[in-house]
């Protein structure tokens, strides 16, 4: 499952956000690409965020990637000594883009919306 989010990942959009990742982990063996190639801003609110997604994952058998593009936000990673927590990928891998049953964008602020599928 490909999950991109987009826009701002604060304590604005940290609910919403957390509420469409808790529900993608609640299966077994959940594994998720977390995108964030199109996010502008992550705070410790963001963060948290992950950090929850990647535990619940990890819980459940599974397993969380993220796909970061911006330097900015591995170097945030590691000011706050989780550079080494997640796995940490340069783009989405073509057999994920193709074995996705769907890709989720999420939108700060907003609410949550399908994006086509990929096949």
């Amino acid at each position: 499952m490909v999950v991109r989010l987009q826009g701002e990942l604060d304590m604005l959009s940290a609910a919403s956000t957390a509420e469409h990742l808790d529900a993608l982990t609640s299966e077994p063996s959940p594994d998720l690409v977390v995108d964030l190639a199109r996010l502008t801003f992550l705070d410790c609110s963001g963060i948290g965020v992950l950090c929850r997604a990647r535990r619940r994952a990890r819980e459940r058998g599974g397993r969380l990637a993220l796909v970061i593009t911006d330097p900015r936000f591995v170097r945030t990673l590691r000011a706050v000594g989780l550079g080494d927590s997640f796995e940490v990928l340069d783009a989405v891998p073509p057999a994920a883009r193709r074995a996705a049953d769907s890709v989720s964008r999420l939108r700060s602020r907003a609410a949550t919306t399908p994006a086509p599928r990929h096949g």
